[in-house]
């Protein structure tokens, strides 16, 4: 399979990038408006900063600006949300229902590492003549 994937690799990933990015900053929309679903918006600490992570720093890396940097504060937003929220509950995420948080912050950390990658505005800015 990988011979004939492999050649879309580079586009795959922007299609991975952009849309966890969206559905990550869903996350901050719930959080912080109530939108989308039929919960109240949140107004503790914990959650509006959450929120504010998880809107802004989904859409730069959906969008591809500053996304190893954003993906790099998210997956550690995740990995504390892991650890703070889901953790002394139990110690697997299956059974502690935090495995979206395990999965996104290995995500997030992957992203980190790899960049932006094609699709996006820094690789347009990074091309762009002088």
């Amino acid at each position: 399979m990988e011979r004939h994937l492999g050649r879309f690799a580079p586009y795959l990933y922007a299609v991975l990038r952009i849309v966890a990015g969206l559905m990550f900053s869903l996350h901050g929309t719930q959080k912080l408006f109530g939108w989308p679903g039929d919960r109240p918006p949140r107004h503790d600490a914990s959650a509006i900063i959450a929120g504010v992570i998880e809107l802004g720093g989904g859409v730069l890396i959906a969008i591809g600006l500053w996304a190893g940097w954003a993906a790099f504060l998210a997956s550690g937003l995740m990995a504390v949300a892991y650890f703070w929220r889901h953790q002394p509950e139990a110690f697997l995420p299956i059974v502690n229902r935090g495995e979206l948080a395990v999965l996104y912050c290995f995500l997030w950390l992957f992203v980190a590492a790899q960049g932006a990658g094609v699709w996006s505005v820094q690789g347009k800015r990074d091309r762009a003549p002088l």
